[in-house]
């Protein structure tokens, strides 16, 4: 795969590109952005959106934070990730593992999207947890095997373009979602909104028919018997846990995003009881946070090249704690357009270049033996405290303290996850943690020979 991407860079349409241009239109990272896409648009639906829908229709704080526990299962995804890694769809042999899975998962998600927007809040709630729970199930499916995907179309040296991609796409799938649910919503119904949503499931399977199955695809072993089902759920966590520092990388992904994802699953129902209208949080929450991630972005890919790795993933960890002081401004001041673009806009700026840099180490930490599995445990384990917490007490903690402290609580809730990736860095565990998915050219047999370590 070195090759293509060697002659990609020389050769063809992309001579006419700048020369700091040519990595985002190689055909991996250009693939990963439309994988974002499909990946982006179920989540925003379920998250900021579905919050503002269930906030107009007089649902109590209490059970709309709950509705984050639909989220949660975006945080158990790893449990069946290793029968993506293994079961072989019908059609598998001649489309590909990975590509007949993406095309099952956006039927999915197609449809649990209509049945979440068929749902009704105002008249039966239990219609809107059946539709949140089929969409949580279907779109963290569907993420598992956009990321295995994604890591595996992506070279070593692409990572970091690549997530940059990824995140691009995420956020444009988030955007797109947003503002069509918004936008119709305002003039004929949620329901409507949401159904107009349902064509971005097929970006990413899409693109993929243009890419094909991934060339660094590791087809697992023929194992038969009960061996096969231990060795598809323990293997890889197993695989992981051998290497150096296992452990408190593993605590550094539970806990480094608790803030940040307690503080950014209530956003709506702050600017809903401010008095924001849905074209005021259209412009001011949908469009300037877009535009403001893409900056962010770009900027961690800028940080990601100069700094390397290590060292940027750091300066965005800070970044995202201090932005939730942003929220908590707003709060105090109240209803303010500049107030909420400021906001919005570092928040987004800070998610953007840790969204960069922080999936480019989640995804150099995988083994391609294991790509779903490991990164589904990984991007699961980042958010699962968080949402839990957000599920199950945040109501209650804005109820009793006001938004105000709520997001004062948020920014020191994620310091802990600054301090222990400092030290995991000065001790060098990071170098040790990574696995040969961030490693591993074509031909490289390193994976074979030191598979836990490489």
């Amino acid at each position: 795969m070195a090759s293509t991407g060697a002659a990609e860079d020389s050769s063809g349409w992309r001579n006419a590109v700048p020369q700091g241009v040519r990595p985002y239109v190689e055909s991996a990272p250009l693939t990963a952005l439309f994988l974002g896409i499909s990946s982006g648009f179920p989540f925003a639906l379920l998250a900021a959106t579905l919050t503002q829908r269930l906030s107009e229709a007089g649902i109590e704080k209490k059970s709309i934070s709950a509705f984050a526990l639909a989220l949660l299962i975006y945080s158990f995804k790893w449990a069946w990730a290793p029968l993506v890694d293994r079961i072989k769809l019908p059609g598998s042999r001649s489309f590909g593992q990975r590509r007949s899975w993406l095309w099952l998962c956006a039927l999915l998600v197609a449809g649990a999207v209509a049945v979440l927007g068929l749902a009704d809040p105002e008249h039966d709630i239990k219609s809107v947890v059946v539709g949140a729970l089929l969409l949580g199930f279907a779109g963290a499916t569907f993420d598992i095997v956009i990321d295995a995907y994604r890591i595996e179309i992506l070279e070593p040296r692409q990572l970091g373009v690549g997530s940059g991609m990824s995140q691009y796409g995420w956020r444009l799938g988030s955007f797109f979602a947003a503002s069509i649910a918004l936008f119709v919503a305002a003039r004929s119904s949620w329901t409507v909104g949401y159904l107009a949503c349902m064509p971005l499931a097929f970006a990413g399977p899409i693109a993929s028919l243009f890419m094909g199955e991934p060339k660094r695809h590791h087809e697992p072993k023929e194992v038969k018997g009960g061996r096969a089902l231990i060795d598809a759920f323990w293997g890889p966590l197993a695989d992981f846990l051998k290497r150096e520092g296992a452990f408190l990388v593993l605590l550094f992904v539970l806990i480094h995003k608790i803030g940040d994802t307690m503080a950014n699953l209530m956003i709506r129902d702050l600017l809903v009881g401010l008095g924001f209208t849905k074209d005021e949080i259209l412009y001011g929450d949908v469009w300037v946070g877009f535009f403001a991630l893409l900056v962010g972005i770009f900027v961690g890919g800028v940080l990601y090249a100069k700094l390397g790795m290590k060292r940027s993933v750091l300066v965005s960890l800070i970044l995202m704690a201090i932005s939730n002081l942003s929220f908590a401004g707003l709060a105090a001041v109240g209803h303010s357009m500049p107030m909420l673009a400021w906001a919005v806009g570092f928040e987004n700026f800070a998610s953007g270049i840790g969204g960069v840099v922080v999936v480019a180490y989640l995804s150099a930490l995988c083994n391609l033996r294991y790509t779903a599995t490991q990164f589904a445990l990984l991007s699961a384990a980042a958010a699962i405290v968080g949402r839990f917490l957000t599920g199950t007490t945040a109501g209650a903690l804005i109820e009793g303290m006001g938004y105000v402290n709520f997001y004062l609580l948020t920014t020191l809730i994620a310091l802990p996850g600054v301090l222990l990736y400092a030290y995991m860095l000065k001790k060098g565990l990071i170098d040790e943690s990574i696995g040969d998915a961030g490693t591993e050219g074509e031909g490289d047999a390193r994976a074979e020979q030191q598979p836990a370590k490489a």
